[in-house]
C-alpha cells in the first residue's frame, strides 16, 4: 500500500508549524514516523498535510532545570539510551529505552510521538507516568502543562486539543532513596507488550507509584498502593505484596478478565522483585 496524497511541510521553528497546525485542523504531526508511517501506508490516516517537525531545533533540546528534567519532544529513544541526554533518574529511563522495540526503531522514534500516540502498549505513556512526568502542550492560543496521567485519557486518545502540539516532558528527579522497577512482558522480544507494571516506590516516605500498562484504556494508577501490602509501605514490601488484593484493586479498576488479572499481577510482582 501507499499513501494517500498529502501536502508536505517541513517548517523551521516552532511558531510556524504552530500556525500550520492551527491553520489546517486535519494535519498531522510527524516526527520520527514510527507509528504515522504505517497508517499512512495502510491508509488508516489520510491527511491533508503532513507537518515533519525535524528540523526544529528547540525540540531537540535536553537541560535541566532546578529538580527535573526538560526534554523537547523530538529527543529520540536512542538519545536517552546511549546517554546524549542528562538523567535525573537514576538510570531508569536509560534501561526503559534501551529495550523499546528494535535499534533501528530507537534511532528515529521520539519521545513526544510516542506520547502524543498514545498507545496504551507503549512503553513511556507507563514509565513517564509512574515518574510523575509532566508534558507541555503548545498552540498558537499559549502553552499550558498537564500530568501525564491525566495526558492519556484512554487507547490512542489524549488530551491534545486540535493546533496543539507536545514540545517537552518534564520528569521529576528521582529521590535518592526511592527504588524503581520496569517490567513487561512480550511474546518475543520487540513486539507490542501485553502486560507492564512500572513502579516508583519509597520505603523511607512509605510511598509508591504504580502503574499497570498494555491495556485497552488509559494506563491504571494504583489509587492506594499501601493496601498491596498489608496498609503499610515499608523495607519489607517485597515480602509483604500481596497478591489477592492486587488481583481485586486490577478488578476494581476494570480489568474484568481473569487471565488478564493474573498476567498485570505477576508482572507487578516482578516489577516489585526488581525495584526490591
Amino acid at each position: 500500500m501507499k499513501p494517500a496524497p498529502f501536502d508536505y511541510a517541513r517548517p523551521r521553528d516552532l511558531d510556524a508549524a504552530l500556525t500550520l497546525l492551527g491553520n489546517n485542523a486535519s494535519a498531522k504531526v510527524m516526527a520520527g514516523g514510527q507509528s504515522l508511517g504505517p497508517m499512512l501506508n495502510l491508509r488508516l490516516a489520510q491527511p491533508e498535510q503532513i507537518v515533519d517537525i525535524t528540523a526544529i531545533d528547540e525540540l531537540k533540546l535536553a537541560e535541566i532545570s532546578g529538580d527535573e528534567l526538560v526534554l523537547g519532544a523530538c529527543i529520540t529513544h536512542a538519545d536517552i539510551e546511549d546517554g546524549r541526554v542528562p538523567d535525573v533518574t537514576g538510570g531508569a529511563m536509560r534501561g526503559v529505552a534501551a529495550n523499546i522495540a528494535y535499534r533501528a526503531v530507537r534511532n528515529r522514534g521520539t519521545l513526544g510521538g510516542s506520547l502524543s500516540h498514545a498507545d496504551p502498549a507503549a512503553d513511556w505513556v507507563s514509565v513517564l507516568t509512574a515518574l510523575d512526568a509532566r508534558v507541555a502542550l503548545r498552540s498558537t492560543s499559549g502553552v499550558r502543562q498537564v500530568a501525564l496521567g491525566d495526558f492519556i485519557v484512554g487507547a490512542l486518545q489524549s488530551c491534545l486539543k486540535s493546533g496543539e502540539l507536545v514540545t517537552a516532558v518534564h520528569v521529576p528527579k528521582r529521590a535518592a532513596t526511592a527504588q524503581w522497577g520496569y517490567i513487561k512482558t512480550c511474546r518475543k522480544t520487540g513486539e507490542f507488550a501485553h502486560g507492564q507494571c512500572a513502579v516508583l516506590i519509597d520505603p523511607t516516605t512509605a510511598s509508591a507509584r504504580i502503574v499497570i500498562g498494555a491495556l485497552d484504556a488509559a494506563p491504571v494508577v494504583v489509587a492506594e498502593p499501601a493496601e498491596l501490602f498489608g496498609g503499610r509501605i515499608d523495607a519489607n514490601y517485597k515480602t509483604t505484596f500481596d497478591v489477592r488484593v492486587a488481583d481485586r484493586l486490577l478488578g476494581d479498576a476494570g480489568i474484568v478478565d481473569a487471565a488478564q488479572r493474573h498476567i498485570h499481577v505477576t508482572v507487578m510482582q516482578r516489577a516489585l522483585r526488581e525495584a526490591a
